[in-house]
């Protein structure tokens, strides 16, 4: 496709009428000598950005000049300025990560629009926390090392990637890693344990987690910052920072260019078909849209060692795995919400404020999150038959992240419910005598930013009209992903 229509709809969502709702818009082009390149438009100039993250500025001032990942750090720097706009803003590998992001010629939308970190648009789908942007805080996923073979360095002034994830997770399970990854193993040292235990909590803002675990107000995190590390800029999530492409990313060491889930919500070309991978009645189907010649951690495990058992608990991307949530509820002849087959929210021993079961998605994710505790308990009932590698996501965390934004008491509170969750599995692994035999990955799929409830508006009229112009038809999915020549 040329890219006429691609740079008149970037010029016309650029426009100072859209600056409080749009940050950034970019599509794919080609350089004369074939090599991939990306296009992205802000409000003050326009950058052409080109593998190892070469800036070539094209008009005006670079949208995403700023590149550092430690960037509002110390914490207190974030919550001085909190959604800071684009010209104070960071945007960390933005040339790697956009790349990927359209580098899947079936489901890789021509243009993507990029919210503005206090874009509000309940309208559509937002919430008063939000994440997707490729800016640094929205970015940011924790990531802390604990246990066996990991050196007690507390707080440490780097950063990772998502895509690190799964080569920590097989040099720590003793497996090589395979070539070809995009992402690298985070150094830990030579030995080992005999166990490895990855949790996801959704959501989980970075800085905070680990402020409120300084203060003791999350004894279990707390401990596991006690027998380990934590980097202070942690894990740079893939683009956007959305749930399904990140969780993938984290559990295949690939960006979204190469496994397939764009985001949440995307358009397959190839099946002429909009697909949900992130919604109660197709969660547990997300692993097929999985390219196929992608492998998941738990599938290179099973090949470097057979014998090994997986467990994987409430994750989507769970191909592979020796058992699974997911596998359950494909298995249970069920036509009724999933919500009808967990415990009850409101007799949730870890919940610490009731009132926050009014909010629907945080009452779901209590239940979510309590069967899922369960079934790790399960899971670890017998030591002889432990699973040499256990990944445990919480979902509570996003929900009240979502409901409050970061900082917020309900998004602290979600924080509190996981790490009583924790603590209890902690309390279990001591009781078995196992815990000194267990290395810990705690991470997340994304950080969170809390919109301006004064910030609204839409770019949908605006688009409209510069494809109405062009004679073009389109698809705005997610919203923010622009398929073109498509009804």
């Amino acid at each position: 496709m040329s890219d006429t229509v691609p740079a008149a709809i970037a010029a016309a969502l650029t426009s100072p009428e859209l600056a409080a709702v749009v940050d950034l818009v970019a599509y794919p082009v080609e350089d004369a000598d074939g090599q991939r390149a990306v296009m992205v438009h802000g409000q003050h100039g326009v950058v052409r950005l080109r593998a190892g993250e070469r800036h070539d500025v094209v008009t005006g001032v670079d949208p995403v000049a700023h590149t550092d990942p430690l960037a509002f750090l110390p914490y207190e720097s974030e919550c001085a300025e909190p959604s800071p706009e684009n010209r104070r803003n960071a945007y960390p590998e933005p040339a790697r990560r956009l790349l990927s992001f359209f580098a899947d010629a079936d489901r890789s939308p021509d243009v993507v629009v990029v919210h503005t970190p206090s874009h509000y648009f309940p309208e559509t789908g937002g919430h008063r926390g939000e994440h997707g942007s490729l800016d640094v805080i929205q970015s940011r996923a924790p990531f802390l090392l604990s246990g066996a073979g990991v050196s007690g360095r507390g707080l440490i002034p780097e950063y990772v990637r998502v895509v690190d994830v799964a080569p920590t997770l097989l040099e720590l399970a003793g497996v090589p890693v395979p070539n070809g990854l995009d992402g690298t193993a985070y150094p830990t040292g030579e030995s080992r344990g005999r166990f490895v235990v990855g949790l996801l909590w959704d959501g989980a803002h970075c800085s905070d987690l680990l402020a409120l675990a300084s203060a003791g107000e999350l004894p279990a995190v707390a401990s596991l910052l006690g027998d380990g590390l934590a980097l202070t800029g942690g894990a740079v999530a893939e683009f956007p920072s959305v749930t399904l492409c990140n969780h993938t990313s984290a559990l295949t060491g690939v960006g979204p260019g190469r496994h397939g889930i764009l985001g949440n919500v995307f358009y397959d070309r190839a099946r002429g078909e909009r697909i949900n991978a992130n919604d109660e009645s197709t969660w547990h189907r997300s692993a097929e849209w999985l390219r196929p010649d992608v492998s998941t951690v738990f599938e290179m495990l099973t090949a470097a060692r057979p014998e090994a058992r997986s467990v994987c608990i409430n994750e989507a991307v769970d191909r592979g795995a020796t058992v699974s949530t997911m596998q359950l509820l494909r298995e249970v002849a069920h036509d009724g919400p999933v919500s009808a087959l967990l415990p009850p929210a409101e007799q949730s021993p870890y919940l610490g404020e009731s009132r926050h079961l009014a909010d629907h998605y945080f009452r779901w994710a209590t239940q979510v999150d309590d069967s899922g505790l369960n079934q790790v308990l399960q899971e670890w009932a017998d030591p002889a038959a432990a699973p040499a590698l256990t990944w445990w996501a919480t979902v509570v965390t996003d929900a009240g992240h979502h409901a409050g934004g970061p900082r917020s008491p309900i998004a602290r509170d979600s924080l509190r419910d996981a790490d009583r969750r924790l603590g209890v599995f902690l309390t279990h692994l001591d009781s078995l005598g196992l815990r000194e035999q267990v290395t810990f990955l705690l991470t997340a799929d994304h950080g969170f930013e809390k919109a301006d409830e004064a910030a609204t508006g839409s770019w949908k009229s605006a688009l409209a009209d510069v494809c109405e112009r062009a004679g073009v038809t389109y698809r705005n999915e997610g919203p923010g992903f622009v398929y073109l020549n498509v009804r």
